[in-house]
């Protein structure tokens, strides 16, 4: 493997993260390939069972599918490559493709916060005016809110990982990690990279600016609860905010975790590796489980595709 200076700009990269392992860097092929099995089925189960039952047809539960089959997708971007390439031994990735690893897990991410964000947005619709919840989140403003949130995280990924497509990388084509994370890579170029940190901070920014709105949206809604005279209603109420509450937690903590190692030149490289995964693997392993145990319906379904009782399943 070639790490050494060149003149011309590298066209191959060597993704050297746990290299410190050694021999025994191929053993962890097995956890991530088990982990990936796992993330695929749940994530499949659930999306499987919201689409296939009518009275799931809720803009909650398409919501709670669209973020389960994004959960399915995500992992696939990078794991099956970084299995491969723990089990082989084979650490080299072009740039080309590179570049569309590092598009598709930055826009995945992107739309992940939005699918958090829309949940939000409907569960205040939904306890703060529950009367005016049908006129308000009906087909053709969902479509708008969310062609919205579509362009904007297609422009900001467009142009942060545009801005990769210019750089050269003369001096080491080492990438220490185990995928083209954007961060990792742009710090290996060679010349002015301002202009990337520029557009990584924008999109960090979106991040955080989502994570903001959803955190007051949940405030009016806990104050609005909190308020309500029936204590039916507000049970049930919070039973269903807890729960997306619970999949913002797992996802804005892995989310700081990541930015946390990132920043802090004490944690070893192997470890901030490890928080950078969490980031991209925690969501897709806790999403179907936290959806599946926690939403009734769901659950309900999904008991019921395991008894393999066609017969019942169907009338459902």
């Amino acid at each position: 493997m070639d790490y050494r200076p060149g003149n011309n700009s590298h066209k191959v990269f060597y993704l050297t993260g746990f290299s410190s392992l050694g021999e025994h860097r191929r053993l962890l092929s097995i956890p991530f390939f088990l982990l990936l099995l796992y993330m695929t089925a749940a994530n499949a189960i659930v999306t499987f069972v919201i689409a296939t039952q009518k009275k799931l047809h809720e803009p909650m539960y398409v919501l709670i599918a669209s973020l389960t089959l994004l959960s399915f997708f995500f992992p696939i971007f990078f794991l099956p490559r970084m299995v491969i390439s723990f089990a082989s031994g084979r650490n080299e990735i072009t740039k080309e493709e590179c570049l569309i690893q590092m598009f598709l897990l930055h826009y995945c991410g992107c739309f992940q916060s939005s699918i958090l964000l829309q949940m939000a947005v409907d569960r205040f619709f939904a306890i703060c005016w529950p009367l005016r919840y049908h006129n308000i989140v009906n087909l053709r403003n969902s479509v708008l809110f969310t062609a919205a949130l579509a362009f904007r995280n297609t422009l900001t990924i467009v142009v942060k990982v545009g801005l990769f497509i210019p750089l050269t990388f003369c001096h080491t084509n080492a990438i220490h990690h185990c995928l083209c994370e954007h961060s990792s890579v742009v710090k290996l170029a060679c010349g002015n990279i301002a202009r990337n940190y520029i557009a990584i901070t924008v999109a960090f920014s979106l991040t955080t600016g989502d994570c903001v709105f959803i955190a007051a949206t949940y405030i009016i809604i806990f104050i609005v609860i909190f308020n309500s005279p029936s204590g039916e209603s507000r049970q049930k109420a919070i039973h269903t905010c807890s729960t997306h509450l619970a999949v913002l937690c797992v996802a804005y903590v892995s989310v700081l975790c990541a930015f946390v190692g990132y920043r802090v030149s004490t944690i070893p490289p192997d470890v901030r590796i490890l928080l950078s995964l969490a980031y991209l693997l925690i969501p897709s392993c806790f999403n179907p489980v936290i959806y599946g145990i926690r939403t009734k319906d769901i659950k309900v379904h999904v008991l019921k595709l395991f008894k393999l009782d066609k017969e019942d399943y169907g009338k459902t």
